[in-house]
């Protein structure tokens, strides 16, 4: 999977600049409508987009899990839970084991954060421990761990800081922006009048539309990653029809994760948002429809990227789905687990 984790990096990339127009854009007018000055709204924003990306890159986990009023738990505190990442640590091939976390929360949900495998966490709800048997937990936390592996975790750690930077920005511009037209803005004669009128509009056309392109471009990224840790999850379980039947669950629960908000929905396990039944609103979902990942995860003949990708290709979604060196390592990693290369099944 190294082309996933380069993709990523350069997915990263490719957000961090992204979300650094938006950014400039929104300076450059705040600067040029408030302060007279083009360059010192430029400035302002240059320096709310660096200090927004060393905090994700920094403390993008440690804010993601306190915001989320996770807990730290040792082995003795959830044996259960803990002897489960302890094993799917292992199947992922991670070195390091990830801190594990307990949300106090009756939803039933999980998400992954950290900026690399060597310092990630894995954190999940009271209520997915309540309501999932060990085969069913064992597929969210492989899924999780697929994340980590994969680098998703540091790319949508940098995408929710600054999505969040966005948002706060453009939504403190849009009321500065009130309150001095309202109360006695700027002033001015002639063709200048008219300038400053054009450029008002275009600022506020930008502030209000800068949050939802930052949005739309966060959840472009957060759908493809739910594919790939899924069919992750189904090879390091051997056991497709765990997550399967946890995501069932998932999906019939209608109780929602009190902590979630806009910035952090994209990385749970599904959308704490989530209604029963599938949305129409697919542009901006943070994952692909449930119903769909749970068919692909139960028509797979057996438990490989080359069975998953099979299965992705059957129902429908798209032409493929696993990256080609995984698809090629599918039947060197089915000989070593005992299965046949060509079925995926054992002997």
């Amino acid at each position: 999977m190294w082309e996933e984790i380069r993709s990523n990096q350069i997915r990263s990339g490719i957000l961090v600049a992204s979300m650094a127009v938006l950014l400039l854009l929104i300076g450059y007018f705040l600067g040029l409508i408030l302060l007279d000055s083009a360059v010192a709204g430029l400035i302002i924003a240059f320096i709310v987009w660096v200090i927004s990306v060393l905090i994700a890159f920094f403390q993008g986990d440690s804010i993601l899990l306190a915001v989320s009023g996770a807990r730290k738990i040792g082995p003795d505190d959830h044996p259960r839970l803990y002897n489960v990442v302890e094993e799917m640590k292992i199947a992922s091939g991670l070195e390091k084991m990830p801190d594990v976390y307990i949300i106090e929360d009756p939803a039933l949900n999980a998400f992954a954060a950290g900026r690399d495998p060597n310092r990630a966490a894995v954190a999940v709800t009271r209520g997915l421990l309540d309501k999932l048997n060990r085969d069913e937990l064992q597929g969210v936390i492989a899924h999780e761990m697929a994340h980590i592996k994969n680098r998703d975790v540091l790319l949508m750690a940098v995408a929710a800081v600054l999505v969040g930077s966005i948002v706060l920005l453009a939504w403190y511009a849009t009321r500065i922006l009130f309150f001095r037209t309202a109360f006695g803005g700027r002033r001015g004669g002639g063709g200048g009048g008219l300038v400053q009128i054009i450029l008002l509009i275009v600022g506020l056309v930008l502030i209000i539309l800068a949050p939802i392109a930052a949005r739309l471009i966060y959840f472009a990224i957060s759908r493809r990653r739910e594919y790939l840790a899924d069919a992750s999850s189904a090879l390091y379980t051997r056991y497709p029809e765990g997550l399967a039947s946890a995501l069932e669950k998932l999906a019939t629960s209608d109780t929602r994760v009190r902590a979630a908000n806009g910035a952090t929905a994209p990385m749970y396990t599904i959308n704490p948002f989530q209604k029963k039944g599938r949305s129409m609103r697919e542009l901006t979902s943070t994952h692909p429809p449930i119903a769909e990942r749970i068919r692909i995860l139960r028509s797979m003949a057996g438990a490989s990227y080359k069975d998953y990708d099979s299965a992705y290709r059957k129902a429908g979604v798209g032409p493929g789905i696993i990256p080609p060196s995984a698809l090629n390592s599918a039947g060197e990693a089915g000989i070593r687990a005992g299965q046949s290369p060509e079925t995926g099944e054992k002997p």
